[in-house]
């Protein structure tokens, strides 16, 4: 189960690729994977070229050969062909309000409720938010021990789903200590409803615990709500970014900016757990393409054919990761912007921290995790720079670091 990456399709050097083949080059052919593979790669250039007309027909063609209910590739097709279809939508009409309409219309709802929900089925069928999760608070624990006060900053807490374990742990140090978290979210009422579970199960526990919720817009820089965080002399803070960085990778500057902000808070530590990617351009499209096969394959070999929970994962938050990184190619509004283990040190040593590395019982803990509940011989763990890495079959698709 721990095993070696290969990393020889990953380095840094962009390679050239080979011009696509015409755009009428495929259309008689049947939707075997590599054909329906490359027709996709053929499509993205196309877009990236802004020939228009050739890649709305290679979109029309790609349509009818992938389906969200056919087998991995079919599906992972499915979702870049939703995407590369939004893509064009801008070119052709650059309308931030046409392109909004498009977006929602596409893929669903943007109610967070919606995405919550997704996130919660997440968690349940892959191992990804648990394995992240899991590290992120091994790695908490282990800075916090033997204080008496603690608190914990959480950028974007979801459902909380990663912190009732950390309580418990917690709970079971004597003397226990207080515990604080604060939470940013974009959905007052839905901070407010995790605050109210986390509360009930710390007060099951005995433990003293506060939640403070913190109102975080996607469109808000996290630079500025720092300032409304509450420090106190007595606590030790640990700061959580769990699938969040990424959405600061519009802007790198800001992005370490940012991070400066986090170290001028003098946290014992920070955890950074996100996917093993790089941003998305146009000559690395082919391996934002195998990261989410990767992804999409591992599904399929752990859940049955036509399962609701992997049906909404994959349509409604990998849909919305796989739009968001191919219609954010430009710049124009994008979400979803990705980066590898490796650049993701760099950018955090830049910033002043240094990494902390991960326990042996943090590498045993991933290890059970995977042996317990996703018993599949295809998924893999892999330490690098003395931080954790989860993969399907040599594919590195999350990575989990600690800093101080």
């Amino acid at each position: 189960m721990l095993g070696s990456f290969d990393s020889s399709s990953h380095d840094d050097d962009d390679e050239e690729e080979p011009p696509p083949p015409p755009p009428n080059a495929y259309i008689h052919q049947t939707h075997h994977p590599v054909h329906t593979r490359q027709l996709l790669i053929s499509c993205a250039e196309l877009v990236s070229r802004s020939d228009l007309s050739a890649a709305h027909r290679l979109i029309t063609v790609l349509a009818t050969n992938s389906s969200p209910l056919g087998d991995s590739t079919e599906r992972v097709v499915h979702q870049f062909t939703r995407a590369l279809s939004l893509r064009l939508d801008f070119l052709m009409n650059p309308s931030p309000a046409a392109t909004t309409a498009s977006s929602s219309q596409d893929l669903g709802s943007n109610d967070d409720a919606l995405v919550q929900s997704s996130y919660l089925s997440l968690n349940q069928v892959t191992p990804f938010v648990r394995f992240c999760h899991l590290t992120a608070n091994q790695a908490i624990l282990e800075a916090i021990d033997g204080q008496e006060a603690i608190h914990i900053l959480d950028f974007d807490i979801m459902n909380g789903v990663q912190w009732p374990p950390l309580l418990q742990a917690v709970a079971e140090r004597y003397p226990p200590p207080t515990l604080r978290i604060t939470a940013t979210g974009s959905d007052l009422e839905i901070l407010r409803r995790t605050g109210d579970r986390l509360a009930r199960f710390a007060h099951s526990l005995s433990l003293r615990f506060q939640f403070h919720p913190l109102i975080l817009l996607s469109n808000q820089d996290p630079i500025s709500i720092t300032s409304s965080v509450l420090l106190r002399p007595d606590e030790t803070l640990a700061v959580n970014c769990v699938n969040y960085l990424h959405r600061l990778l519009k802007d790198c500057n800001r992005l370490l900016l940012f991070l400066q902000r986090i170290r001028a808070m003098s946290p014992r530590v920070l955890t950074v757990a996100d996917h093993n990617l790089p941003i998305f351009r146009q000559q690395r499209f082919v391996e934002a393409l195998d990261h989410y096969a990767a992804v999409f394959d591992s599904l399929e070999a752990t859940l049955p054919p036509n399962s609701p929970e992997r049906l909404a994962v994959e349509q409604i938050w990998f849909g919305r990761e796989i739009a968001g990184i191919v219609t954010g190619n430009d710049g124009e509004d994008g979400r979803e912007r990705h980066e590898r283990f490796t650049s993701w040190a760099a950018m955090v040593r830049c910033a002043g921290f240094s990494n902390i590395p991960l326990s042996p019982f943090a590498l045993s803990q991933a290890k059970l995790l995977l042996r317990l509940h996703y018993p599949s011989e295809g998924y893999q763990l892999h330490i690098l720079d003395e931080s954790l890495l989860l993969g399907w079959q040599n594919q590195p698709l999350f990575s989990v670091s600690s800093w101080q």
